[in-house]
């Protein structure tokens, strides 16, 4: 994000809302929009299909990553399909497509001094790195100029998410200058200087040329960069509003080793923005020269890291320079922070990577955290030297299955068990089914309860996954053969919220945690914070651990839904608590 002028196109745009802050746009195509929806685990594809265009809803596009369709709408229908979908028990959440803007006006070009640099010790970095080629920063924005001379020699192959093509001309000039602040070439007697030289850029496009992107197109970006091999992907992005496919695409990175960086916002504000209040993101602010918080900046418990983000002197679309300021730019030169950390050490899992970045700031404000600058302003050479100091770990654990047998044909409840090993320690196993997570322990000697009434009736692949504190992880399979009786089933879960009580005030790490019963048996549950799919499990306990420092002050409502195997759907008496 960006802070603009006086009369901006933001306050252009939303000027019928009577809002700056718009907090509920969806993205739009002449009188459509969009919803996003994530069917119930056992759904029949063809039958989620055949449902959805009976609704008026055709799926438009797919994130196959996510499991998630995108769908149009009527904008007059909206409401009505939305709650019609909600009600039909064949999916996870269904929420709207939302957007986040990323506009932006260039300050006064005569800023030739890359003031940053220094601040953030970057001089002293480039002694142990200059960063490696093979660790490429997936930037998420309006594009890049291909053919400035401080920037083209840096790109590889991006995509557009809004033509669908390989063309990643820059719709508004933002993404140009987002991707020069973390890797315009450097020591090339050409224009300006940047923190990683030898990082390569891919363009990834989702901003229109009025300076707004959709959430579906972000998700999917970030899914394409993780893909595609780049662990730092940077979003200069902001919208006001969660997001279940938005937290999902974060996850799925994470997952991968990848971590996504985004700014935090420039409304001077408390409130959460978005993807950079997301579990697993790390939301930047913005700092001056001086070592303050900007003026424009956003801020509160949500905030990780800060980096400079005023007169950042970066590559313009057409060939030229200029001075930004805004946190689109403090979050870019803390994700090329991130590319020098990994270019010295490859082998750093994603929670290391965080780890490393936060202990090694340089503390601004409150001793420790604090809600201007999270954990400290970024200090790249204490990140270098902690990197080459970096002892991982590459070996992953090993792990077996003793029961079920391959091949063996299972029915009803069946415990899935093993064990694993490794030379560090164990710190989580978790069994999957299908490729969709099924639960999770602790315990190195596992045993876990499987619902073969949550999946159809024929083979099944059940992997057990084990992780180490660095991250390795180590796995077994078995292949079985479900055979289950289903009978006619109309009666839907019980469910209940059982903590936190209706009415507590919360803060720190909160346990929420949902009971679920059924006549016949739970196949899944899932737990929501104001709307937004935060948990979604098959197996008790049904728990979510809620961290409210990334949430805003207030009121906010939890609720929670169970399904059974023939699609009826529970809901628990929803909760507010205050925060």
């Amino acid at each position: 994000m960006t802070t603009k002028p006086r009369v901006s196109l933001l306050t252009f745009r939303c000027l019928p809302l009577l809002a700056v802050t718009c907090s509920a746009i969806w993205a739009q195509r002449a009188n459509e929009s969009q919803l996003m929806v994530q069917p119930r685990l056992g759904a029949d594809s063809k039958a989620v299909a055949q449902f959805l265009a009976a609704s008026g809803a055709p799926i438009d596009h797919t994130l196959a990553a996510l499991n998630v369709h995108v769908l149009r709408v009527p904008t007059t229908a909206l409401d009505r399909v939305q709650q019609a979908l909600e009600n039909s028990g064949m999916f996870i959440f269904v929420e709207k497509d939302q957007i986040a803007q990323a506009t932006a006006t260039p300050n006064d070009p005569d800023y030739p001094s890359a003031w940053h640099l220094t601040q953030i010790s970057a001089p002293s970095a480039w002694d142990s790195t200059t960063g490696s080629p093979n660790v490429v920063i997936a930037i998420v924005d309006s594009g890049a100029d291909s053919t400035h001379p401080d920037l083209g020699p840096k790109l590889v192959p991006g995509w557009s998410f809004l033509t669908g093509t390989s063309n990643i001309s820059d719709t508004m000039g933002h993404g140009t200058a987002t991707a020069g602040t973390s890797g315009a070439a450097t020591n090339n007697s050409t224009g300006v200087s940047s923190i990683a030289w030898q990082n390569p850029i891919m363009p990834l496009v989702v901003v229109d040329s009025t300076g707004y992107a959709s959430y579906s197109n972000m998700a999917n970006a970030i899914t394409y960069a993780t893909d595609h091999g780049a662990r730092i992907i940077n979003l200069s992005l902001a919208g006001s509003g969660a997001s279940s496919t938005l937290q999902n695409a974060v996850n799925y990175a994470w997952s991968k080793g990848a971590v996504v960086f985004a700014s935090a916002g420039n409304s001077s504000s408390s409130s959460p923005y978005y993807p950079a209040a997301c579990d697993n993101a790390l939301a930047i602010s913005s700092t001056n020269s001086q070592d303050q918080l900007s003026g424009f900046s956003n801020y509160g418990s949500w905030i990780d890291l800060a980096a400079p983000g005023e007169n950042i002197w970066t590559t313009n679309s057409g060939g030229g320079y200029g001075a930004w300021s805004g946190t689109s730019f403090s979050s870019p030169i803390a994700a090329a922070v991130g590319a020098l950390a990994l270019s010295l050490q490859p082998s750093l899992s994603a929670s290391a990577l965080v780890s490393l970045l936060e202990q090694n700031t340089d503390d601004l404000g409150t001793p420790g955290f604090d809600t201007s600058f999270g954990w400290g302003r970024v200090n790249a050479y204490k990140v270098a030297l902690a990197a080459k100091g970096f002892v991982g770990d590459t070996i992953p654990p090993t792990v077996s299955i003793s029961s079920p047998a391959a091949a063996e044909t299972v029915s009803g409840t069946v415990t899935v068990s093993g064990s694993a090993a490794d030379n560090t320690g164990v710190t989580k196993v978790e069994l999957w089914v299908d490729g969709v997570l099924n639960s999770s322990t602790t315990s190195a000697a596992f045993s876990f309860s499987w619902n073969s009434a949550g999946v159809a009736n024929g083979g099944h692949t059940l992997v057990a996954k084990a992780y180490d504190a660095a991250g390795n992880v180590g796995q077994a399979s078995v292949n079985v053969a479900v055979s289950n009786v289903i009978p006619p089933d109309t009666v839907p879960p019980a469910v209940a919220i059982t903590n936190p009580a209706n009415g507590a005030t919360v803060n720190g790490n909160v346990k929420i945690n949902v009971s679920a019963s059924d006549n016949v048996a739970v196949t899944q549950a899932a737990i929501y914070i104001d709307g937004v799919l935060k948990y979604t499990g098959t197996a008790p306990p049904y728990t979510y651990n809620w961290n409210t420092q990334k949430t805003a002050p207030g009121t906010h409502t939890i609720t929670a839904k169970a399904w059974d195997a023939a699609g009826n759907i529970g809901s628990a008496s929803p909760i507010s608590v205050k925060h």
